[in-house]
């Protein structure tokens, strides 16, 4: 499984390296140490605590994204296949996006719950790339 470093986790979060720190030292997010002592955060880990930190979010206090064709960074929460459709969830900081394509798509990007992804808005169609 994809691990991510403290300032990629922060990235995807939209929060400081530093939060992320403080975070993992209270134990809201685990972590484990390479062998260069560095510490990584499992990506299934990091997708599930994505998802409880934008529950709790108040909507006041984030800033809209303003134009239609944005880029919204992120990491994958859900990926559901059907015989020939797929959902595909990312959570890009406060934003759940969903995206359905083809099972196709999803089966040659090798899109899977952990992975770093982009979702990019154009009026409405989503449109995810591989990170």
């Amino acid at each position: 499984m994809r691990t991510y470093t403290i300032g990629q986790a922060a990235r995807l979060l939209g929060v400081s390296p530093d939060t992320v720190r403080r975070w993992a030292d209270a134990g809201r997010i685990p972590t484990q140490r390479d062998e260069s002592g560095k510490r990584l955060i499992d990506g299934e880990q990091l997708a599930a605590f994505s998802v409880s930190l934008a529950s709790e979010a108040s909507s006041e206090d984030e800033a809209p994204y303003t134009t239609a064709r944005n880029a919204f960074p992120g990491i994958i929460t859900a990926v559901k296949l059907g015989d020939v459709a797929a959902q595909v969830e990312i959570q890009a900081g406060p934003h759940r996006l969903v995206s359905l394509l083809t099972r196709e798509a999803v089966e040659e990007l090798g899109l899977a719950v952990g992975m770093e992804a982009v979702a990019r808005i154009k009026a409405t169609n989503v449109h995810i790339d591989r990170a």
